[in-house]
């Protein structure tokens, strides 16, 4: 069948876009200063376009990935619903659209800080990393903890200590969340021949790792907090939220659990860290309007 605007808009991971714009709304809310209502819908816009055609490039490249992956077999590409043709043009076009837009409506450091993390997405964690090392995730978090980042830039026109440290919370976060969800799908990744984590190093390093970097991922948190960048409504709420993310890491880490079918501690972890990343964010607004 004829792809239509359902297999266009599957192309920008519209589940992945949420969380992205959420960060990246919450880092415009945080930012000091004032910026009109049209200009701070069109930041948002661009974030969420940006974000939606480095997903789009994302399936271009891996059309043939896709299809060896049973969660992702479905997906316009691999399930013949679209040409990848199309997608490119699609992805490469919502690429360019966005930054100019975000660069006329606000600043070029917004504007650039948004290139760079749809090329950081597509050429360094998809083409080069994500096929080559264990480490993909890890480096490749990077581009997801941008939005934020933006999102304070395109109202201050520069980047402080805050936007710095929510960007290190959503790099160290990355991890854990998304190995989480690895340890489970382990065998779609290895039918793809993608050298994740659990596929190369085994099941009880990766658990380790997924504790470990939940250990550095708390001391992100609540940095913003001890700087006294942020006060006592983030602080409360990013302590209580974390420490049930590091006892439920805690659990995921010392269990030796390998059936996927019996994996509820894991994909419980893999739910709930969205969560987190939503529940945080939202205190950070709510903070900064309060005390700043």
């Amino acid at each position: 069948m004829p792809s239509d605007w359902r297999d266009f808009l599957a192309l920008t991971k519209p589940r992945v876009m949420t969380l992205v714009v959420f960060t990246g709304l919450c880092g415009l809310l945080a930012a000091p200063g004032t910026i009109h209502p049209v200009l701070a819908f069109t930041t948002i816009l661009c974030i969420a376009l940006g974000a939606g055609a480095a997903g789009a490039l994302n399936q271009w490249y891996e059309a043939d990935i896709d299809a060896k992956m049973v969660r992702t077999a479905n997906r316009p590409l691999p399930a013949g619903r679209m040409d990848r043709q199309s997608a490119l043009h699609f992805g490469v076009g919502l690429s360019v659209f966005s930054v100019v837009l975000m660069y006329l409506a606000t600043n070029w450091l917004a504007a650039a800080i948004l290139a760079i993390s749809i090329l950081f997405y597509v050429i360094v964690y998809t083409m080069w990393l994500k096929p080559r090392t264990t480490q993909n995730i890890v480096i490749g978090g990077a581009a997801g903890a941008f939005p934020p980042v933006i999102g304070w830039a395109a109202v201050t026109g520069d980047v402080t200590a805050l936007p710095v440290a929510l960007f290190a919370l959503i790099f160290f976060w990355t991890p854990p969340h998304f190995w989480a969800l690895a340890l489970f799908v382990k065998m779609d990744y290895a039918n793809a021949g993608i050298p994740m984590l659990p596929v190369v190093s085994g099941e009880v390093a990766t658990r380790r790792q997924i504790w470990f970097y939940t250990a550095i991922m708390a001391a992100a948190a609540m940095a913003p907090v001890l700087l006294r960048l942020t006060g006592p409504i983030y602080g409360t709420i990013a302590f209580l939220c974390t420490a049930i993310f590091a006892a439920m890491a805690f659990q995921v880490g010392h269990r030796r659990e390998s059936d996927p079918a019996k994996m509820a501690p894991e994909k419980r972890l893999f739910k709930y860290s969205i969560l987190y990343l939503f529940l945080l964010f939202g205190a950070l607004v709510v903070d900064r309007w309060i005390f700043a």
